[in-house]
């Protein structure tokens, strides 16, 4: 039985420049919190990526390959501190908007095992829906059973709550109009999918895991390969630019915006 939940995930190159570390889009992100406040809908679980905060730390401390040195644990500290500082940013611009935002660390209820979630405790994060707040999850470093830690994307996340919840709808903001034909950022001739089923998405699953295969999905092989699950159990998703005003207010309201939208069949 389908909830009513919406699951609304907001890249980290939506949330942040991506080209200066630490250095978020304050102008977007209240954008989008004004948006997310007149579309009035709930109940609504909000997940963000890291974009220039956690990214750099991350990569420079090699926190996606493991606990391989004594000296990486600072740098694990340091990655999730980063987020916490994005999650207030974005939290503090709901708030603004009277909406009962709530940053919730990811890393505080998930376990991964060699990255992949493997335990995930959601009772906290349920019980703060029921009550009526609006729960603000990020991209995180997170504790792993087989490496010690790892990097856990918002895409993941994303994805697996939309499962958890059985949700209705995944609504996921990036910086392009959709899934392309090729990555349109450096191919002008790469086209927009206005629609993909779940066959379609196994088909892409299928080129993506071959060798010498070009990014079919315009730089997103990793969304498309996290939105099996959640497809394969009819929830809707919706992907569209939250850099164009309008878009996201307009996904979320069911409404009829550019993007890729995707269903089972």
């Amino acid at each position: 039985m389908k909830t009513n939940s919406i699951i609304l995930k907001l890249g980290g190159s939506v949330v942040t420049k991506k080209d200066k570390a630490l250095t978020p889009d304050l102008r977007t992100i209240r954008r989008l919190a004004a948006e997310v406040s007149d579309a009035k809908v709930s109940p609504l679980i909000i997940v963000h990526g890291g974009g220039s905060y956690g990214h750099p730390i991350a990569k420079a401390y090699k926190i996606a390959e493991g606990l391989e040195d004594e000296s990486q644990l600072v740098g694990f500290s340091e990655t999730h501190e980063a987020m916490v500082s994005l999650n207030k940013l974005i939290v503090k611009a709901l708030l603004h908007k009277g909406l009962p935002a709530f940053g919730m660390a990811p890393s505080s209820f998930v376990v991964t095992k060699r990255g992949r979630i493997q335990v995930i405790a959601e009772e906290p994060l349920m019980q703060a829906v029921k009550v009526g707040l609006f729960p603000v999850l990020y991209g995180d470093a997170v504790l792993d059973f087989e490496q010690g830690f790892a990097i856990l994307s918002g895409d993941q996340i994303a994805a697996a709550l939309a499962v958890k919840t059985n949700a209705k709808s995944l609504v996921m903001g990036v910086d392009v109009d959709g899934l392309y034909t090729s990555d349109p950022k450096i191919d002008p001739s790469a086209r927009l999918i206005s629609h993909l089923t779940l066959e379609d998405l196994q088909q892409l699953r299928n080129k993506i895991g071959g060798t010498n295969v070009p990014d079919v999905t315009g730089g997103m092989a990793g969304k498309v390969l996290e939105l099996i699950s959640p497809i394969s159990r009819e929830v809707q998703i919706t992907i569209v630019n939250a850099l164009k005003q309008g878009n996201i207010y307009k996904a979320l309201k069911g409404e009829e915006v550019i993007g890729t939208k995707i269903s089972k069949t």
